[in-house]
């Protein structure tokens, strides 16, 4: 199961999107999204996004 990224929480600072080790976060629209085809959840180890995020609780469990 992948991450999701709350719209209407993301400050749009681009923290994740430069540590995702997939590539798997992009901008879209006025937020980030994370495609859920290329996240693995870092392979078991802590998600790199969560830690970089301002924001908490904006990058959660999809």
């Amino acid at each position: 199961m992948a991450y999701k990224i709350v719209a209407s929480q993301c400050s749009a600072c681009g923290a994740c999107e430069f540590e995702c080790p997939n590539a798997a976060i992009r901008m879209k629209g006025d937020s980030f999204i994370v495609e859920a085809a290329k996240c693995t959840e870092c392979d078991g180890d802590s998600p790199r996004c969560i830690g970089v995020c301002p924001v908490e609780n904006t990058i959660v469990k999809a």
